[in-house]
């Protein structure tokens, strides 16, 4: 490939589905090492809960370490087999982790435990059925508007997607309340959608900060390998912009991550202030159409023949 600046993002939860991964490992003999040391790791066959019909994939726990592998899986294809070599990443929530990995800022195996961990604790936050996300979808969102319209209520700006798409997160019994308010005050004159997210507990939101001294025990315990140099090719998803090279910093944006806002607009701007050119890789394309709100292009691989439509030739 060409020596231009070129920049990797990486989708988070909710981009998982049954199937994902397994062109790369049926193609690529560095794909399948990589789910097969997932598996090592974590004492469970990645590859066939990512492969079947297993409804294990859609609980926290194992969707994060399922995505991460399958990520990565892909990226080590990538790289050998199109001399594919990114020099800044991102990452969407836990898409973050997978970025660190790719920059080799943070051991795979590491990383796999780390997020297995995360996903326990993230699940743990909330009983269930009480704690709900929902994105809200209009043209020019007005961000203060919006936490000015919610402030009294248990809800809170999960994430930052685009200028068109924000995600609340917070009590489930305070959605419906939300959604007539913001109808209201965001809805007069265009068209706005309130979409309920398939998920299993509030993420990015105040419901998770009882898990944000186990979890900073967490990185501190199984981060030992944590590279804080390699760690400022990478975005924070807490402060917007790149890691700082400091150890403390890093982890406590990867902590403070889990009920803060998620800034993924800025982690954009960042990005495409850096790199000619944006590549996404994950089981679902969800960043390519973010970055499209900013006029900026950004290829998707989702599966190996999308890669070799790209990079193949």
């Amino acid at each position: 490939m060409s020596e231009q600046m070129i920049a990797l993002v990486f989708p988070g939860q909710g981009s998982q589905r049954p199937g994902m991964g397994k062109d790369f490992f049926d193609g690529s003999t560095q794909s399948r090492r990589i789910f097969e040391e997932a598996s090592e790791v974590l004492g469970w066959d990645v590859a066939a809960l990512c492969f079947g019909e297993d409804e294990r994939l859609n609980l926290t726990a194992f969707t994060q370490p399922c995505i991460l592998t399958t990520e990565i899986a892909m990226l080590r294809a990538m790289e050998a087999r199109y001399g594919f070599s990114p020099s800044r990443f991102g990452g969407h929530s836990l898409g973050e982790f997978t970025a660190l990995v790719a920059a080799a800022a943070i051991p795979f195996p590491e990383a796999l435990r780390i997020v297995q961990r995360r996903g326990k604790l993230m699940q743990e936050a909330v009983p269930p059925g009480e704690g709900a996300m929902a994105a809200v979808i209009s043209e020019d969102l007005n961000l203060e508007a919006i936490r000015e319209t919610l402030s009294d209520l248990s809800l809170d700006v999960a994430n930052i997607n685009s200028a068109n798409q924000v995600v609340i997160s917070g009590a489930a019994a305070a959605m419906p309340e939300a959604e007539k308010r913001l109808t209201e005050v965001l809805g007069k004159g265009k068209p706005l959608r309130f979409v309920a997210l398939n998920v299993s507990a509030p993420f990015h939101s105040r419901f998770m900060r009882t898990i944000e001294e186990p979890f900073a025990e967490t990185l501190k315990t199984l981060g030992s390998g944590l590279d804080p140099g390699r760690a400022t090719a990478v975005t924070s998803n807490f402060t917007g912009g790149f890691h700082t090279g400091q150890r403390a910093a890093i982890i406590d944006g990867l902590v403070s991550q889990l009920s803060h806002t998620v800034r993924w607009t800025d982690n954009m701007r960042a990005l495409a202030g850096e790199a000619e050119a944006i590549y996404e890789a994950g089981p679902g394309r969800p960043l390519r159409d973010f970055f499209k709100t900013l006029g900026v292009s950004c290829n998707s691989v989702t599966t190996l023949q999308s890669a070799e439509r790209l990079f193949g030739g």
